[in-house]
């Protein structure tokens, strides 16, 4: 039965590696019940959100949606097509095979003692990140980038104690510029 086990566990440890990240950035209408819709249909198919992040866009009917998700290329064709038949879906755009720009926010709540304040805020700088609230016992701190880097960020505060962490989830715009940097 253990060899069972361990042959189940690998198999779905490979399965995991197989299913890639996919970035979905869509254009849809700013109206009630889009999101419930566009996360029913995920939920309906068995799909799961990594992240999931929806603002207005420069027009006011109008929000952009970012989502991550895993799957082999079949799953996320058949989530593009899911997607596309939604009535509120303006454009829907796999962005993995694209180049695109992404961030994500995190806001980490850290505890922090006149012992520790200053090698917290060296590691805030290292990380371009920014205080945004102190206390005599936390400070807090604003953390931009890549999902890499609000997870390095993260993992180096952890050390300190963190106390509350809130982060975003990824947004992302297809880049215009296609030439050599």
């Amino acid at each position: 039965m253990a060899h069972t086990k361990k042959a189940t566990t690998a198999n779905h440890l490979v399965m995991e590696e197989s299913l890639k990240q996919h970035t979905i950035s869509m254009l849809v209408e700013n109206r009630f019940g889009t999101l419930n819709r566009i996360a029913g249909m995920f939920s309906a198919k068995g799909y799961n959100i990594d992240s999931l992040t929806v603002g207005p866009t420069e027009e006011p009917d109008i929000s952009r949606m970012t989502i991550v998700t895993r799957g082999d290329d079949q799953i996320v064709e058949q989530i593009m097509k899911q997607l596309n038949k939604l009535i509120d879906i303006i454009k829907v755009v796999d962005l993995t095979f694209e180049s695109f720009v992404e961030r994500e926010l995190a806001l980490v709540k850290v505890q922090s003692t006149a012992s520790t304040r200053s090698e917290i805020l060296q590691i805030s700088e290292i990380f371009r990140a920014k205080v945004v609230d102190v206390s005599a016992r936390t400070l807090t701190l604003e953390a931009t980038g890549s999902q890499q880097k609000v997870d390095a960020i993260i993992n180096m505060l952890k050390p300190f104690g963190i106390k509350e962490v809130a982060r975003t989830g990824r947004v992302a715009l297809k880049r215009e510029f296609q030439g050599d940097v």
